[in-house]
């Protein structure tokens, strides 16, 4: 997986791309739900814990819509953002796109939120210490 900041400053924003394998799929050449949950969770860890400059482990999933197939050798984008914080916790929507072939349109797949939170080297609960920054254009 290859992710990227977008942004400047670490601002709690990742972008990953995969590349759907046979091994990612159903009997029916589609990408499993659980390895899209997968790819989802890995790229809200990494904006959360870019975000929180700290280990975060993931507390919940929530409202995670399936909205179109993706299909073998189908290139996935996640994006996820870091959208609220908390005291130790942050909510991470995330947007799996797919790309049926390299340069075609990007269609929405999968959408959700992930509740991520700050650990320290023990795992015990700690604050994130920074606050969501919005800036007005």
């Amino acid at each position: 997986m290859r992710s990227d900041t977008a942004g400047q400053g670490g601002g709690g924003e990742v972008r990953c791309v995969e590349i759907v394998f046979p091994d990612h799929c159903n009997h029916l050449g589609s990408l499993f739900g659980g390895q899209a949950l997968a790819w989802m969770d890995k790229a809200a860890f990494l904006a959360a814990s870019r975000f929180a400059g700290r280990t975060v482990v993931t507390a919940r999933s929530d409202r995670i819509d399936f909205r179109a197939a993706v299909k073998l050798g189908d290139i996935v984008e996640l994006r996820a953002n870091v959208v609220g914080v908390g005291r130790s916790s942050m909510t991470v929507r995330v947007s799996l796109l797919r790309e049926p072939t390299p340069g075609a349109e990007r269609q929405l797949a999968t959408s959700g939120e992930f509740v991520m939170v700050a650990v320290d080297e023990h795992g015990r609960a700690v604050p994130v210490g920074r606050a969501l920054t919005s800036t007005t254009d």
